[in-house]
């Protein structure tokens, strides 16, 4: 697998103002404080992993969606052999998008205009360290072979580490990456198939609700000041990053592996029910964080509704227009 390696100009700037105050952000790191935890002590990797063992036969909605695939010739083996590689595949893929996390939190702690901001970054920094190790640690020990970075996840990453400026590091990362890790996170009560990796994502998942709300804390106010240009320019952004997102859920990597024709894989995931409803899940969270930010315009609105990331009563009308930036 090639290493990612992107050439940035990082703005690094220092604010010699070291007041401080009982806002959001002060929450937010006296939070992180409070809720370290620790690898070794807080897990129990004795937990065994039975990888590839057969599973229960899940909702009648997972059995109809088998059995609609073009998986279901092959029998219940097969249907087995397709959730243990989805969760092998979406545990690889956090692993790798921690690691990016990581990146961007030391490069915010740089970036990001007070220091109050800069405190709540770099907890962030020890927290994405932890999540690469976990994961990491998961994947070695239990899984027979993780899967690589994901084609359109590592175009995202790349697009988010060469950019310079530190809204736009944040807003791909912290707003679409992360509140998208974050759903997942908090689904793997029901998706994922054994309790050692319940335990990790649940643990994790705590962490990635404080960054998300670092994100929107660093980014609301930043959005309502800028012009109406650059409001446009970050809301294609936003657009784009949810279309790498949505294709890489199509799960081109998983009907490789498993010897399923690609073209009618990436068919059968792109319209199956379950598999839309769970793509418009975890996109709620980022849905949510793009209203809070100001970047829920109709604009945005229509094209995520276009790529079947919306689920009906996810947009608050009223937190849905732009922000009152300057024109132009």
């Amino acid at each position: 697998m090639r290493d990612l390696d992107v050439q940035a100009r990082v703005h690094t700037r220092l604010s010699w103002d070291y007041s401080t105050s009982t806002g959001r952000l002060r929450t937010l790191t006296d939070r992180a404080r409070a809720g370290q935890w620790d690898a070794e002590r807080d897990i129990d990797w004795s937990v065994p992993v039975p990888f590839g063992a057969a599973l229960p036969d899940g909702s009648g909605l997972a059995r109809a969606s088998f059995e609609a695939s073009p998986m279901a010739g092959r029998g219940r083996a097969m249907w087995d052999a397709f959730r243990w590689e989805l969760q092998a595949w979406l545990v690889s893929q956090f692993l790798h998008g921690e690691q990016a996390a990581l990146a961007v939190a030391a490069r915010l702690v740089e970036s990001l205009p007070t220091v109050e901001a800069k405190l709540c970054a770099a907890t962030q920094v020890t927290d994405e360290a932890r999540h690469v190790e976990v994961f990491a640690r998961y994947l070695r020990e239990n899984v027979p072979e993780p899967y690589p970075v994901n084609a359109d996840l590592r175009s995202l990453l790349e697009d988010v580490l060469r950019d310079s400026r530190w809204d736009v590091t944040a807003l791909g990362m912290q707003i679409m990456v992360e509140a998208l890790a974050m759903a997942a996170f908090r689904l793997a009560g029901s998706t994922f198939h054994d309790p050692l990796i319940r335990r990790i994502t649940a643990l994790v998942a705590r962490d990635e609700a404080r960054h998300v709300s670092l994100g929107v804390v660093s980014l609301e106010e930043v959005y309502r000041e800028l012009s109406g240009r650059e409001l446009a320019e970050r809301e294609e952004l936003v657009l784009e990053a949810a279309a790498l997102m949505r294709r890489r859920f199509l799960l081109g990597d998983l009907w490789e592996r498993l010897g399923v024709d690609r073209s009618a894989g990436l068919a059968y995931a792109a319209t199956d029910p379950a598999m839309v409803m769970y793509r418009q899940t975890v996109f709620a969270r980022v849905v949510s964080s793009l209203v809070h930010i100001g970047l829920m315009s109709p604009h945005v609105r229509q094209g995520l509704a276009d790529l079947d990331l919306l689920r009906y009563g996810t947009v608050p009308r009223r937190l849905s227009r732009r922000p009152p930036g300057r024109s132009g």
